[in-house]
């Protein structure tokens, strides 16, 4: 694997990734009562509880794709590997 198809790939896990992350965010957002009744069935838990959690583990996966994949790809741009 050389530089460019590493590049290639780390730009577009990002993309994907980050659109992973919007749709999970669209869908608490509109569908957020159907999505707390499907999971309320598994986790015992308020809807203040369900809210954080969910807020956190959004969080957690943005910072996740920002120090995986992202920064690498950016030191990649910027360094202008050849």
């Amino acid at each position: 694997m050389n530089i460019d198809t590493l590049q290639a790939a780390l730009g577009w896990a990002s993309v994907l990734n980050m659109g992973l992350l919007l749709f999970w965010f669209a869908m608490f957002m509109i569908a957020h009562d159907w999505v707390y009744k499907v999971n309320s069935n598994w986790f015992k838990m308020s809807v203040e509880e369900f809210d954080a959690t969910h807020y956190k583990l959004m969080g957690f996966y943005e910072l996740s794709i920002f120090v995986v994949l992202l920064g690498p790809y950016l030191a990649l741009r910027i360094v202008g590997v050849p």
